[in-house]
């Protein structure tokens, strides 16, 4: 079944979207206005946070960001999973809606941009291409096409001027964020800023991601648990990914399916992890659900969208071995080493602080303490990293931002953990580390 996606024009030029922006924060600011002289008149004292996070003034960011796309949306998606823990509810739940909301070229439009890349009569090279796609996110959209020969495509087409956007709309989002007044001031989000402008100029690089696909997919070929789509090259170029279409589900429907089932897929996905990163060192670190689906007929997990793929050195992934090794085996010193090494603390912290960001990882490493299956859904575990790294982010002393490499892996194994609740999954967690868990 194809996903019903809104359309609207994607506004182009830098003076075009920051004009966009500012016509947003100009609406946002009168709504305060209106809003704060109505609760005046009540004999009510507002607080500016309180007028700011309205339902509606929340909606129309949320909703202006969706209709820009690009660094625009993905800025917001990218803050919301970071800086999370550290982020009242109100701003992280509209953030959150960015990761799903997205609109749709115009089909003049598309039409318009595979005629540029394809020339005039490309439609001949197909049986069926719906210009309605089955899928519409921050960076492109996905038709499901068939070709003359008749392979069945998945053709990701990227959206016109996204490329030329980035830096400018990233640093008019992050503007637009602060404006709200609720980020941490101890919280330093330029090196994010930095790294989020150019893990989006690598998103952006239709070939580049291309390339990963055709690395992961060796690396994986003789592992039966997963199938994965293959490149079509002759519709591929920088702003356009072409590969075969992969039957499947989203991941998300096996919520109804048996508990085995949602154990074993869970199981694999972890078993994964470990593999990428101490085995690869090449980690797809997306925490999309999108990036998942399954295959019924096979009982194989699909994977999609390496976009977002991460190289990491050996030394750092050893470093993450001896942090899950310590947790495993309750060293804190262990553990203490570790995260010095990896970056998330630094020596010239105070103690408390360092003892305190210990103990988070300590508890963050939970679902590795016991030979058992963890219960993700019968957990607290999530709610507890929360309060943890809220008091954490109110530490004066804290004033600290890890490796960008560090917090792209927190975010993929963070979307793990949220998919295994969402699932109610089961898992042996330490049972699938053994095989590193080695002296």
């Amino acid at each position: 079944m194809q996903k019903k996606t809104d359309t609207a024009s994607i506004p182009k030029g830098r003076l075009n979207r920051l004009g966009k922006l500012s016509s947003l924060a100009g609406r946002v600011a009168g709504n305060i206005l209106a809003e704060g002289i109505s609760e005046l008149a009540k004999g009510n004292r507002p607080k500016i946070k309180d007028l700011l996070l309205t339902p509606g003034n929340a909606m129309r960011v949320a909703d202006k960001l969706a209709q820009m796309r690009g660094a625009a949306m993905k800025v917001g998606q990218m803050i919301s999973m970071d800086a999370g823990d550290m982020l009242p509810a109100e701003l992280t739940d509209l953030l959150a809606r960015l990761r799903s909301d997205a609109k749709s070229m115009p089909e003049k439009e598309l039409i318009g941009l595979l005629e540029a890349q394809w020339g005039e009569g490309w439609q001949k090279k197909f049986i069926q291409f719906p210009l309605q796609p089955i899928a519409a996110a921050s960076i492109g959209q996905v038709h499901k096409v068939i070709t003359q020969d008749l392979k069945r495509l998945a053709v990701k087409i990227q959206y016109p001027g996204i490329k030329q956007s980035i830096n400018s709309d990233v640093d008019n989002v992050a503007t637009l964020i602060k404006m709200t007044g609720l980020l941490p001031k101890s919280l330093d989000i330029k090196p994010l800023l930095a790294e989020a402008k150019k893990q989006l100029h690598d998103e952006a690089d239709y070939a580049l991601e291309g390339r990963y696909l055709g690395q992961y997919a060796a690396i994986i070929e003789n592992d039966d648990a997963f199938i994965m789509p293959v490149l079509d090259k002759e519709f591929s170029s920088d702003t356009i990914l072409a590969m075969s279409f992969v039957d499947g589900i989203p991941i998300e429907q096996l919520i109804d399916a048996p508990q085995e089932t949602r154990d074993q897929v869970m199981s694999q996905l972890m078993r994964l992890f470990f593999k990428e990163l101490f085995d690869f060192q090449l980690v797809q670190t997306d925490p999309n659900f999108a990036n998942y689906q399954y295959d019924q007929d096979t009982q194989k997990i699909v994977l999609l969208d390496f976009g977002a793929t991460r190289t990491y050195t050996s030394q750092m992934a050893e470093s993450y071995r001896q942090l899950m090794q310590g947790a495993s085996q309750h060293d804190k010193t262990k553990i203490r080493q570790a995260i010095l090494d990896i970056g998330l603390i630094r020596q010239d912290l105070p103690e408390k602080v360092q003892q305190n960001i210990t103990d988070l990882a300590y508890m963050a490493c939970e679902p590795l303490y016991g030979d058992s299956p963890y219960d993700f859904a019968g957990s607290d575990l999530s709610s507890r990293l929360q309060n943890q790294g809220m008091q954490l982010g109110l530490e004066k002393e804290y004033a600290h931002t890890p490796s960008a490499n560090a917090i792209f892996l927190h975010r993929k194994l963070g979307g793990l953990f949220l998919l295994a609740i969402k699932l109610k999954a089961k898992v042996n967690m330490q049972s699938l580390f053994t095989p590193y868990n080695e002296a």
